[in-house]
């Protein structure tokens, strides 16, 4: 995989993101990353993939976690990770990011969950690094379709029963709700914790042991991924910026290469090849 010119800091890091037309939900990525360290995001779908070579470190659900070359990684829609290399020459690896509504459709169960963000299942890491090679080479709708049949087979083994909702999930579900509504607005913690019954600090408390960030960063994390759904339906970068409130198109490019590794532009780019 080539680097990509002015998408890095370091020439050694690439990244490319793949959206087939005729699979909504599904986006394929695949990256080399040496130098460049992810700043916390979420994805709004499941993030499956595995490591080809080297070590990723990240933190995810208030715990740091390794790995290593031949490891599955399963992460559940909307919890906020980071990024960087373990090892010296970095990380290699593949994902693809699925909606939940899309793969209830694909597998015809509902509420996928998982307990354990890495799995060290070496060959099926090799067969789910294989699938996700195929499925980025793939352009006919139906063996794409039967390519992620078999990688969604593949991964139902560590699929887990979902969490019972409890009342602080069911309480902070509505603040995210009222998040996702007002991306574009200055929010404060009084207004959250209104929303959640709570008083403001204890509101931040209880958020924050819910999710382990801070409103603030799950407030960015939200933007961002709203970000990533409006270039990929065409908007100008400037005004994905002021439709989430971010200050302007620099910050958007910033913020926006910091968590998915490309700039707004190469993104836009890439889902039209």
């Amino acid at each position: 995989m080539q680097a990509v010119p002015g998408q890095f800091e370091s020439a050694r890091d690439s990244a490319e993101f793949r959206r087939p037309a005729f699979r909504p939900g599904v986006e394929l990525y695949r990256a080399h990353i040496v130098r460049h360290a992810f700043q916390p995001h979420a994805h709004d779908a499941y993030g499956f993939g595995a490591i080809e070579s080297g070590v990723e470190r990240f933190r995810y659900l208030g715990a740091e976690h390794l790995a290593p070359p031949d490891s599955l990684v399963l992460m559940n829609p909307d919890e906020l990770h980071t990024g960087r290399a373990e090892s010296e020459d970095g990380w290699r690896y593949r994902m693809v990011y699925i909606d939940p509504s899309a793969l209830d459709n694909i597998t015809g169960e509902h509420g996928w969950w998982f307990d354990e963000v890495v799995r060290h299942d070496a060959p099926s890491a090799r067969r789910v690094t294989r699938l996700l090679d195929r499925l980025w080479l793939a352009r006919e709708p139906i063996a794409f379709d039967s390519l992620l049949f078999s990688l969604l087979g593949e991964l139902r083994r560590y699929a887990r029963v979902p969490q019972s909702a409890t009342t602080d999930r069911r309480r902070f579900a509505r603040v995210i709700d009222y998040l996702h509504a007002h991306l574009p607005q200055r929010l404060t913690l009084e207004e959250l914790g209104s929303v959640a019954g709570l008083s403001p600090f204890h509101f931040l408390r209880c958020f924050q042991a819910q999710y382990h960030v801070t409103p603030q960063q799950m407030l960015m994390a939200l933007r961002l991924g709203e970000a990533k759904r409006l270039l990929a339906s065409g908007e100008a970068p400037a005004q994905v910026a002021a439709a989430t409130g971010l200050a302007d198109q620099a910050h958007l490019t910033h913020a926006f290469a910091q968590r998915y590794g490309v700039t707004p532009a190469r993104y836009q780019r890439q889902l039209r090849n």
